[in-house]
C-alpha cells in the first residue's frame, strides 16, 4: 500500500493533536488528484467541502472535544449510497446531476463519528455487475495493473482503498460488490449480516439483498468501521434490533484462534478451478491451522442451484425497484408529447445494457403464468441454501473458501457473455442468500502479479468471530505484498519529472 496509515492510527493522532485533520484530508485529495486520472476510482470528488470539514474537526479538537472513533479519516463511499448535495447517480444516467436531499442513514453515524467524506467512487450501474464497466463513467482499472478490472460492482471503493487514496470506502454487496473487488483488488472487504447494517439511503437494486459494508486494508479497520454504520435504523424495517458489539478487529480469544473449526465446502473447489487459486486459498487454511485453528470437510449441497436462484430474485426486485425511474418523478427526462413514449424513451436511454436485461428477466419471472415456476421455486431454493448453511455451522465455526474462480481478468473480456460473467459469483452469491456475514482478505497473489482472495464466512450476527479470524490471519501473514504495480509506475514517473 502506498499509504501505510489505518484509519485507527489516522484517528489517534488527530485525538492527541499529532496531526490536523486538514493535513490527513490534503494528503488524501493529493493521492487522489495524482493517482486517478489513471485508475478513475472516483466519480466526484469533493475537495471544498472535505477541507471544509477538516478544519471544523481541528477547531473541535482545539476545544478539548476529542470524541469520534473515525475523527479526521477520510472516507470514500459508493455511488449508490445517499449523500446531501453531493452527487449520487448509481453509476446511471437516469440519475445524472440527482443531489439528494437527505444523508444516508450510514453517512449519518459516519459523520457523527468524525469521519470525512472526500468523495463517491465509480461502480457498475445499480450495482449490477462484477468489473466496474458497466457505468456511465469511465471504467475503473485495477491499481495492480491497469488493463485489468477492478471487480464490481464496488469497484471504485476497493480500487480506492488499495491506491491508498483512503483507508476507508463503503461498498454494497448483494451477491458479492464487496468480496470480489476487495479479492481482485488485494484489500479486506466486509459484507455483514442482512439486517445488522440499515439500508436507509441506499438506492436499492435487491432489497433483500443488499447490504452495506466496509473495504480497508485490514480487519482491524473493518472492524472500526462496521462499528461505527452497524445498528438499528426505525427507517429501515429489515434492519436487526440487536445489539451492537464493540468491535475491535483483534484476534479472538486474546490473539488466537486456538480451537476454531473451520469447514471447507467440498462443492467450493471443483476440479475447473483456477490453479493458483486454489493454491492460495489452501495456503490460507493451512495458515489458519498453524494458528491453532482444526479443519473439517463441510457439504452445502445446494450451491449448484445458487446462481441460477439469485439471477431470478434479484433481477425480480431489480424489476420492482427500478420502476420508480419512469421519468417524471426525477432523473432524467426525455423529450416526448406522451407519457407512453415518455416513460419508453426515458428509460431506454437512461439505463444501460446490463440494467436493461435484468430488468426485462425480473419482469419475466413475476410475470402472471411463471410467477410460480420462477420466482416462488428460486425463493424454495433460497430456503435450502441457507438450511446448508445452518446444518454447516452445526460442525464448525466458520466456513472458508475461494472468492471468485480465478483473479482479476482483463477489461473488455466477456463484456459479451453474460452468462460467464453471472458465473463468476458462483462462491459469493450463496452466502448473500442465505444472510451470512462473510468477508475477502488477501491470501495470495498470481503469478502475474495479481492479488487472490479468500473467503471467510460465518453464522448470522458472528462478524466479530469473522473478522477476527480474518485479523489473526493477517497478523500473521503479508498479503499481498508491496506497492500496487499502477501506483509504483505513477510514482516512478513523478520522480522521474522531479
Amino acid at each position: 500500500m502506498i499509504s501505510t496509515a489505518t484509519a485507527r492510527r489516522i484517528a489517534g493522532d488527530v485525538r492527541s493533536g499529532k496531526r490536523t485533520a486538514r493535513e490527513v484530508v490534503e494528503e488524501s485529495l493529493a493521492r487522489i488528484e495524482k493517482y486517478d486520472g489513471e485508475i478513475h476510482a472516483f466519480v466526484h470528488v469533493c475537495s471544498d467541502e472535505a477541507l471544509a470539514r477538516a478544519d471544523g474537526i481541528d477547531a473541535a479538537v482545539a476545544r478539548g472535544e476529542t470524541d469520534g472513533l473515525l475523527l479526521g479519516v477520510p472516507v470514500a463511499v459508493k455511488d449508490n449510497i445517499c449523500t446531501r448535495n453531493i452527487p449520487t447517480t448509481a453509476a446511471s444516467r437516469i440519475l445524472e446531476n440527482y443531489r439528494p436531499p437527505y444523508d444516508a442513514h450510514v453517512i449519518e453515524r459516519l459523520l457523527g463519528e468524525g469521519a470525512v467524506i472526500v468523495g463517491k467512487t465509480n461502480q457498475d450501474e445499480f450495482g449490477m455487475g462484477s468489473t466496474s464497466q458497466y457505468t456511465v463513467y469511465e471504467a475503473t482499472r485495477n491499481p495492480w495493473n491497469s488493463g485489468r478490472v477492478p471487480g464490481g460492482s464496488s469497484g471504485g471503493s476497493a480500487a480506492a482503498v488499495a491506491a491508498g487514496m483512503v483507508p476507508i470506502a463503503l461498498g454494497t454487496d448483494t451477491g458479492g460488490s464487496i468480496r470480489q473487488p476487495a479479492a481482485f483488488c488485494g484489500v479486506t472487504g466486509l459484507k455483514p449480516t442482512y439486517g445488522r447494517v440499515s439500508r436507509y439511503g441506499l438506492i436499492a437494486f435487491a432489497s433483500s439483498l443488499d447490504q452495506i459494508g466496509p473495504i480497508t486494508a485490514d480487519a482491524p479497520d473493518a472492524a472500526l468501521a462496521l462499528r461505527v454504520i452497524a445498528g438499528r435504523d426505525e427507517r429501515d424495517s429489515t434492519s436487526a434490533d440487536k445489539k451492537v458489539p464493540a468491535y475491535d478487529g483483534k484476534p479472538v480469544s486474546g490473539g488466537s484462534i486456538e480451537g476454531l473449526k473451520i469447514g471447507l465446502p467440498l462443492e467450493y473447489f471443483p476440479d475447473n478451478l483456477d490453479g493458483e487459486v486454489a493454491a492460495a486459498v489452501r495456503l490460507g487454511v493451512s495458515g489458519l491451522e498453524k494458528l491453532g485453528a482444526s479443519v473439517v470437510e463441510v457439504s452445502l449441497p445446494h450451491t449448484r442451484y445458487a446462481i441460477a436462484a439469485y439471477y431470478i430474485i434479484a433481477p425480480a426486485e431489480a424489476s420492482s425497484n427500478l420502476a420508480r425511474y419512469d421519468g417524471v418523478h426525477y432523473g432524467r427526462r426525455a423529450e416526448s408529447h406522451d407519457v407512453r413514449s415518455l416513460y419508453v424513451r426515458s428509460r431506454s436511454e437512461g439505463f444501460g445494457p446490463e440494467v436493461q436485461r435484468r430488468i426485462m428477466l425480473g419482469t419475466f419471472a413475476l410475470s402472471s403464468g411463471y410467477y410460480d415456476a420462477y420466482y416462488l421455486k428460486a425463493q424454495k431454493v433460497r430456503t435450502l441454501v441457507r438450511r446448508d448453511f445452518e446444518k454447516a455451522f452445526e460442525r464448525c465455526d466458520l466456513i472458508v473458501s475461494p472468492v471468485a474462480p480465478g483473479s482479476a481478468f482483463p477489461l473488455g473480456k466477456w463484456l459479451d457473455d453474460p452468462i460467464r460473467m453471472y458465473l463468476g459469483d458462483v462462491f459469493t452469491v450463496p452466502a448473500s442468500l442465505a444472510g451470512c456475514p462473510a468477508v475477502s482478505v488477501p491470501c495470495g497473489m498470481t503469478g502475474d502479479g495479481l492479488p487472490i482472495g479468500m473467503q471467510v464466512i460465518g453464522p448470522e450476527f458472528r462478524e466479530g468471530l469473522v473478522l477476527g479470524a480474518a485479523a489473526a490471519y493477517q497478523k500473521a501473514t503479508d498479503h499481498p505484498a508491496g506497492i500496487p504495480s499502477e501506483i509504483r509506475k505513477i510514482e516512478s514517473r513523478s520522480g522521474a519529472n522531479n
